[in-house]
């Protein structure tokens, strides 16, 4: 099984290209933890213990799970669009993390380069930012065992859950980010180097001062486009109106992508209807996709 290949640090940012400089100071600064965290229960109950440790404790000092803090203060703190959530993790939850992590977890440290085509065999790569749970996560793997699934969160009982369904379910085309995604973004991917982007239902920080801890702002998708190789499709679901307003609005204004629909799209076939998607639709919530591709290289209009 693939181990976690990198380069150093320094040599990746030195040969990052210029494009792919941090955002604002005032951007986003991370995985959405989406509310589909609520989507599953945990699997069954295994016999190793997985008791919540106490405040300040880590989780797996031994080094077999993900770090509370992967990046510490390596890199500049910027504004958050997450809250990190460790506790109630499940014996089998635990249990997949301390088995699997090790060949299939990442710790976003923001001091190596991934070698992607090392990491996921050849295959081609798509960014999942905010899992919640994976159940979505493993139907979609399970149907394009052909694409690699960079699946980033910071909610530890949803990685264990993921990397169990992956182990249950022979999919080999998974592996889950620990951390950051703006760190991982700019300091751990290669320009060009994802087939895909993927942010479903993340916090839609409905109050008006919180609206800067939004994901899809104009600086987070300046640098993810510079990740994401020509023909890429960048997909945005979210069951919050005003956010959906905002996504097509940001999307629609950045110059290397074009949108595959007039205005919203229809749900795609290959992005699930999740639990916590059915309970928002019972609710009478609409959810809104959005579908972008990123363009090729020489039809780029001016910035």
């Amino acid at each position: 099984m693939s181990e976690n290949p990198a380069t150093p640090a320094s040599d990746a940012r030195a040969s990052a290209a210029p494009e792919a400089s941090a955002p604002e100071a005032d951007a986003p600064a991370a995985a959405s933890q989406t509310s589909a965290a609520q989507e599953a229960p945990a699997l069954g109950a295994t016999a190793v213990s997985a008791a919540t440790p106490r405040r300040g404790e880590p989780m797996f000092p031994d080094g077999t799970g993900p770090a509370a803090d992967p990046a510490g203060s390596h890199h500049e703190r910027r504004i958050r669009s997450f809250q990190p959530r460790r506790s109630r993790v499940s014996p089998s939850q635990a249990d997949a993390l301390r088995r699997r992590w090790a060949t299939w977890g990442l710790d976003i440290d923001g001091l190596s380069r991934i070698d992607l085509d090392a990491f996921f065999d050849g295959r081609p790569v798509v960014l999942e930012i905010g899992f919640g749970m994976g159940e979505a996560t493993a139907q979609m793997a399970a149907a394009d065992p052909d694409t690699g699934i960079l699946a980033c969160d910071v909610h530890t009982p949803g990685q264990g859950n993921l990397l169990g369904l992956a182990e249950r379910n022979g999919l080999s085309n998974i592996r889950v980010a620990n951390g950051d995604a703006i760190i991982l973004l700019r300091e751990m991917l290669a320009p060009a180097s994802l087939a895909g982007l993927r942010v479903y239902f993340p916090d839609p920080w409905p109050k008006k001062r919180h609206h800067k801890r939004r994901l899809v702002q104009p600086e987070f998708i300046a640098l993810a486009t510079t990740r994401l190789a020509p023909g890429a499709l960048v997909h945005c679901a979210t069951d919050w109106e005003p956010y959906a307003e905002q996504m097509l609005e940001v999307l629609s204004a950045e110059p290397t992508l074009e949108n595959l629909h007039p205005g919203f799209a229809p749900r795609p076939d290959f992005r699930p209807l999740t639990k916590f998607e059915g309970q928002g639709l019972d609710k009478g919530h609409i959810v809104h996709d959005l579908l972008f591709r990123r363009r090729d290289t020489e039809a780029e209009p001016p910035r």
